[in-house]
């Protein structure tokens, strides 16, 4: 069906029932695969364990086990070759698609980063399931989109869906879902699609509960709230986690730098070096091998001591910017939130031995800096806060919790170190050509909210110099929608909608992106 002008301006009119529909399908399909995503994942743990257990120190079998980590490389080589966007987590990837500079085909990412997250987890790749889960369910959402014969404008709102499915299915996090889709991958507020995404969301929660239980993800005891005295080493913690924020994201784009710099590495080579490093680490530090769900809870029940931590931490840290810049399928969430919580429990075990703190709160503080860390590293502040309130279940913890997000975003902005997810995606971009196969000529409505002191708010539409090749089709202020003329005025928080062909909708985007934002 040709998407004409006339076509996406009527449907456009009932997308707030026509999006819960189909933000219920796309939640129930996605919420499906990624369930089968983590249950394979499940089985990968494992099956590595057992195999760790099955070679012991037998030279024969650690040569097969070798032998057999150079295959599966060798396999997820192939599949990133195949399709390059399963390299790395997804999440920039989905984000270049939702600005029109990127196109994934569905089709290819689906079948192929579930097999490759899969193998690169049974390996041992401290990699972690929320971002191949994201993008899972965002290509499950094209998929259907494709399907239904949808068009372009109504195709981001069910890749929005699909990937809050995904983080919902993979963390047991419906309201992270809602708020990750909405900050960090739609980056814009509007009834059609907080209803469709929370629907979506709430729906794979809920086929996922139904099979993984309803527990949440991690479970450690917090005994009491953080007496108010302490607050101030909360801060203290936040301007720590911000600056090692920043140091992790410097750090992960200088591994990628040299993977890339090296010149006699290809997709094979490249993900041939965190197998073979995790065949050696079977053999002699196996506590770094994985996700690391097992470090926390080792960490949580007091199992470690300052030194053994700290050894963690930094091996952690290695290996897990090696195996996430080699390209292997994989995200960084759960590794940093292992790397926040290793670094909240050194610093209350610092504060228990130097500055007589009680040793009841070094679990505050390993929550505290997981969301922290989180914060610094994403810069999503209320994803991370509502993310690790619903993975451990406590809410006891809200002030807290806040004060060091807001700390730690602070501190990494004015360091000057950008978002991780922004960073990946413009060397991604950078890497790429521009890409021709996306033109295809649709008609599409792009959103933006106007900011209080933006040079649009308090303006008339005929003395504002619009970028070309758009229209202005729309003014949605509050329940009620105002046609545009030329001596309307526009006002903060109204939501202009414009009209733009599918070639001209990144540049278009941009130019109204830097209108409306406060100067």
């Amino acid at each position: 069906m040709k998407k004409d002008i006339s076509y996406t301006l009527k449907r456009a009119q009932y997308f707030n029932v026509i999006l819960i529909g189909e933000g219920l399908l796309v939640g129930s399909i996605a919420g499906l695969v990624v369930l089968a995503y983590r249950i394979a994942l499940k089985y990968a743990g494992q099956w590595s364990d057992a195999i760790r257990e099955y070679i012991g120190h037998s030279p024969m079998k650690i040569i097969g086990w070798f032998g057999i980590l150079v295959l599966m490389a060798i396999v997820v080589g192939l599949l990133i070759k195949w399709e390059p966007m399963i390299s790395g987590s997804g999440i920039p990837q989905l984000e270049g698609e939702m600005v029109g500079k990127l196109n994934q085909t569905w089709w290819k990412v689906l079948p192929s980063k579930f097999i490759g997250g899969f193998l690169s987890l049974l390996a041992g790749l401290s990699l972690g399931r929320e971002g191949p889960s994201i993008q899972l369910g965002a290509m499950t959402g094209k998929g259907i989109s494709k399907m239904l014969d949808r068009g372009k404008t109504e195709e981001k709102f069910l890749l929005t869906c699909g990937a809050s499915a995904g983080l919902s299915a993979a963390f047991h996090a419906p309201l992270a879902g809602v708020m990750f889709s909405l900050e960090e991958v739609h980056k814009n507020f509007s009834v059609s699609v907080l209803v469709s995404v929370m629907t979506a969301s709430i729906s794979a929660d809920y086929l996922s509960s139904q099979v993984m239980g309803i527990e949440p993800v991690f479970q450690f005891k917090i005994g009491h709230a953080l007496p108010q005295n302490y607050y101030w080493l909360i801060i203290v913690l936040g301007v720590v986690l911000g600056v090692l924020g920043c140091v992790y994201n410097w750090f992960t784009l200088k591994m990628q730098s040299w993977y890339k710099q090296a010149k006699y590495l290809n997709e094979i080579t490249k993900v041939m070096i965190p197998f073979i490093m995790a065949g050696f680490l079977m053999l002699v530090m196996p506590e770094l091998l994985g996700s690391g769900h097992k470090l926390i809870d080792c960490l949580t029940n007091h199992e470690l001591l300052l030194g053994g931590a700290i050894i963690i931490l930094v091996g952690k840290f290695l290996f897990s910017v090696i195996s996430f810049g080699s390209g292997a399928p994989g995200g960084i969430f759960f590794p940093l939130l292992v790397l926040g919580a290793f670094v909240g429990g050194i610093f209350g075990m610092v504060c228990v031995n130097y500055f007589g703190m009680d040793s009841e709160y070094i679990n505050n503080f390993v929550l505290l800096a997981m969301a922290g860390n989180f914060t610094a590293i994403v810069r999503a502040p209320l994803t991370g806060i509502i993310l690790i309130f619903e993975m451990t279940g406590s809410v006891s913890q809200m002030l807290s919790l806040s004060v060091v997000s807001i700390v730690a975003y602070v501190v990494a902005s004015l360091l000057g170190s950008e978002p991780i997810y922004e960073s990946l995606l413009h060397r991604l971009l950078k890497n790429k050509e521009e890409n021709a196969d996306v033109i295809k000529g649709q008609k599409m409505l792009v959103s933006h909210v106007i900011m209080h002191g933006s040079p649009l708010a308090h303006k008339m539409v005929q003395e504002i110099e619009w970028p070309i090749n758009c229209l202005l089709v729309s003014i949605k202020r509050g329940d009620k929608e105002v046609i545009p003329k030329g001596k309307t005025v526009l006002l903060p928080s109204d939501m202009i909608v414009t009209l733009v062909d599918e070639k001209d909708e990144p540049y278009v985007r941009e130019f109204i992106e830097k209108l409306c934002i406060m100067r």
